[in-house]
């Protein structure tokens, strides 16, 4: 099997998927992981020897069970969009150390509805529920340390998305967007 690509700083390079019906609205899928929590778009690591392209498509079928047939290509982000993940979400036993993501934004559009989700592709599902929702409602259900990516890669791929006007920010971005993270408590 072929290894995720890990730079020389440590941040895992990643594809992301918005994926959007003709009305604008744009797919969340709740997160099916032992103590993992929130919605989120597909998401995954590229793969030695695996091009954007090739790591989407691989992505879009493992977590939600489409081809590439299935959808078309609107755009991608310009450049790497980076988060780093909060030292408890370290995995320090393994090498490299991978201490966050680097990822490329792929705006990808149903070519066809109604669809039918697939999450049991691979052995270990990323979601286990899923919903449409508002362009902009990404970035409030998203956990905390990947609201800034979010917040970038849509206002980066709204006039894509929207060629005759993106639809007006929500009231509550903000206040989202500039949110601190609460330290967690430890119960030991």
């Amino acid at each position: 099997m072929a290894r995720d690509i890990i730079d020389s700083d440590g941040f895992r390079a990643n594809v992301g998927i918005v994926l959007m019906r003709q009305c604008g609205e744009v797919f969340l899928g709740r997160r099916a992981r032992a103590g993992a929590r929130g919605w989120q778009f597909p998401q995954g690591g590229i793969r030695e020897g695996e091009s954007l392209e090739q790591a989407v498509y691989r992505e879009l079928h493992e977590e939600v069970g489409l081809l590439a047939g299935d959808v078309e290509v609107i755009g991608r982000t310009a450049r790497w969009l980076r988060y780093r993940l909060p030292a408890r979400y370290v995995r320090r036993n393994s090498q490299p150390l991978c201490i966050g993501q680097k990822q490329r934004w792929f705006l990808l559009r149903l070519r066809r509805e109604p669809v039918a989700f697939d999450f049991s592709s691979t052995g270990e599902p990323e979601f286990d529920e899923w919903r449409w929702a508002q362009f902009w409602e990404p970035v409030r259900e998203v956990i905390y340390f990947k609201r800034k990516v979010y917040q970038r890669a849509l206002t980066e791929l709204a006039p894509l998305a929207f060629p005759s006007g993106q639809p007006a920010l929500p009231h509550w971005w903000d206040e989202v967007s500039s949110e601190r993270p609460q330290p967690a408590s430890r119960a030991d």
